[in-house]
């Protein structure tokens, strides 16, 4: 998931321009602007002096008043710039009712079929409880009394009145109009975005369906500025941008697909090939400097970067990337090992022939080692008949093949009958069971 920055700040009357020449200054170019209509006119008024209103940045203004604002001065300049609203002035039914309002002198403005999104929401609510309190009174006599706010006393024919609203569905200026418990519900909002032509509607907002776009009329080219110029930073590679020395010209697959583009979208452009030669990367650790193509595209000296450029995260911090056309990855081929049938020796596989080696020369050493320290060793005699204290005879338990015994005993993990009894033949035996542990292990 792409990781994404947000920067707020509070608007008040007197910091529209410093906050717009802050936004310059951290090179951000999505800016929402959630204001009322009185501050989001003096921001656009700022970044049109600061001359932010270009194909560079993006506005999106949730007033649902634009219609009322005098754009002449920032159509021109191709910014991105969408707003809502909620008043449909091409409908049939609300220019009737807006036609009527002026004829009885209810709008101020005579010179276009123009009302506020605040003005229209309060004609449909007093249109909406005028027509509760029809209902209301056409089953029977309403009875009016003061109430007071100070004690907790209801009108009697309030939860009816309610009832009788919620039940009300019809159009209205700002639409269709139906209350759910009190809330409205099945609106939409259509979605404005401004052209040279003016603001035209190019999707809606439904609060049942969600948003829905339709660029056709800008993709037919009926719309969008023919002779808007954009300038195309790219590098040399082959097959996807290369320079024709002969011809003066571009080819690959990069410079054919900007013509197709070119010529769906209806506008001209400029390639140029970078200038440092770079793809691009941050010259230090401060991500608002980058060289290369990128560093051209912050730095507004290029609209577009059409160049086989990898998308990673870095970059996408800084810059939008369409859509990849093509991946491309690295992999590593090896052998599927086949399965052997295991054989009579398959218990050594373990451990290389080596260890195997060194483990049996471990084992006949430390076996004879055992021996002649028992031989050595007096307490290793022991008089074999117990009964006969004044007996000669002793016998010494560590043969050459008990020592043996003793030894594959412990390193098969089973142990011995036979134990040794005196110091020397225990620091063997010990050390002995020390390295049948680690091998044990491995």
């Amino acid at each position: 998931m792409t990781k994404l920055e947000l920067y707020v700040r509070q608007v008040n009357s007197s910091n529209h321009r410093d906050i717009m020449r802050y936004i310059r200054t951290i090179r951000r170019y999505h800016i929402i602007i959630d204001c009322s209509p009185e501050n989001t006119v003096a921001l656009l008024k700022s970044a049109l002096q600061l001359e932010m209103i270009n194909s560079q940045y993006h506005y999106l203004l949730t007033t649902l008043d634009i219609e009322t604002f005098d754009l002449e001065d920032f159509k021109y300049n191709g910014v991105n710039l969408t707003a809502f609203r909620i008043i449909d002035n091409e409908d049939a039914f609300v220019r009737h009712q807006l036609l009527d309002m002026l004829g009885h002198g209810v709008l101020n403005n005579s010179r276009s079929l123009v009302i506020k999104a605040q003005d229209a929401m309060m004609f449909d609510a007093v249109n909406l409880l005028a027509r509760g309190l029809q209902g209301l009174a056409g089953n029977g006599t309403i009875d009016t009394y003061p109430l007071s706010c100070d004690r907790v006393q209801s009108w009697k024919d309030g939860s009816s009145l309610f009832n009788y609203i919620n039940a009300i569905k019809g159009r209205g200026l700002t639409g269709h109009m139906m209350l759910t418990d009190g809330k409205r519900t099945q609106f939409k909002l259509d979605v404005l975005a401004l052209y040279e032509k003016g603001l035209l509607k190019v999707g809606e907002y439904n609060s049942t369906t969600g948003i829905s776009l339709n660029f056709s009329e800008i993709a037919d080219g009926t719309v969008r500025d023919k002779n808007i110029t954009l300038r195309i930073t790219t590098i040399d590679e082959v097959p996807y941008m290369m320079y024709n020395n002969e011809t003066e010209t571009w080819e690959g697959f990069c410079y054919d697909m900007l013509n197709h583009i070119a010529g769906e979208l209806s506008f001209n452009y400029e390639v140029h090939k970078v200038y440092d030669g770079i793809y691009g990367a941050p010259k230090n650790e401060d991500k608002n400097d980058w060289t290369g193509m990128v560093g051209e595209l912050m730095r507004g000296e290029a609209d577009l970067a059409v160049a086989p450029l990898t998308i990673n995260y870095k970059r996408e911090e800084v810059i939008d990337f369409t859509k990849p056309y093509m991946t491309l990855g690295i992999s590593i081929l090896f052998r599927v090992p086949k399965g052997e049938q295991p054989g009579l020796f398959s218990f050594m596989n373990p451990l290389s022939v080596d260890i195997w080696l060194y483990v049996l020369t471990a084992y006949v050493v430390v076996s004879f080692s055992l021996f002649i320290l028992a031989r050595f060793s007096p307490y290793e005699w022991y008089n074999s008949h117990p009964c006969d204290v004044d007996s000669d005879v002793v016998e010494n338990q560590f043969t050459l093949s008990n020592s043996f015994w003793f030894t594959i005993g412990t390193l098969m993990q089973q142990g011995s009958d036979i134990n040794p009894r005196a110091v020397s033949t225990r620091i063997v035996g010990g050390v002995w069971w020390f390295f049948t542990l680690i091998i044990i292990s491995r």
